[in-house]
């Protein structure tokens, strides 16, 4: 394991770009981490497709989409593409299948306060529209519930030992990440320009 310190709408962002080394990377971590905007960064420099969870579990108007048919949607995109980028947490999304046939797995530890600021920009950047990565009809939104989500339930003891079993379980190919620096040094380390 690596510690490191100091896209159209809908399911699916495919890109212009010629399309790069075969790579599956897992792109996790708390909310307001910055783990889209790294997804899809890493998706373009590599001509990969993307695949944001939260487009699999959110249906317009927030409406939570069925279990069954949101497991089936991430079988097909697994299934079907060789190289791909899986931005999200969500467990009952093939999530042993997703870190097993990762390249790279990437968790993304950014301190609450940090992803608090970056949550809430994002918000004035375009409240009360849906952005990139999530389903449209889906409108950004800075409320009591996900603050809560954002600073606390979020970040529950169960979440971090999660991720760090991870990190033991498949010691090889997982990056921490606890700072944006550490998160745009690793981009450079790409050629992926920030």
């Amino acid at each position: 394991m690596i510690y490191t310190s100091a896209i159209g709408r809908g399911l699916l962002f495919s890109n212009i770009y010629e399309k790069g080394p075969i790579m599956k990377t897992a792109v996790l971590g708390y909310s307001g981490a910055g783990k889209s905007t790294l997804a899809k960064q890493l998706a373009v420099h590599a001509g990969s497709p993307v695949l944001y969870l939260d487009t699999v579990q959110w249906l317009p108007g927030w409406q939570e989409r069925n279990v069954k048919e949101g497991v089936a949607l991430v079988q097909n995109f697994l299934d079907t593409h060789d190289s791909w980028v899986i931005d999200g947490n969500y467990q009952k999304y093939c999530f042993a299948r997703r870190l097993e046939e990762a390249d790279e797995i990437l968790l993304l530890l950014l301190p609450r306060l940090f992803c608090f600021v970056s949550a809430w920009r994002r918000f004035l950047k375009s409240p009360h529209m849906s952005r990139e990565s999530m389903t449209e009809g889906c409108p950004e939104k800075f409320d009591l519930e996900f603050i809560r989500w954002l600073l606390w339930e979020g970040r529950a003891r169960k979440q971090r030992c999660v991720f760090l079993e991870i990190a033991k379980q498949y010691p090889n190919k997982t990056r921490i990440f606890y700072s944006r620096r550490a998160v745009n040094a690793y981009l450079q380390s790409k050629g992926i320009q920030i």
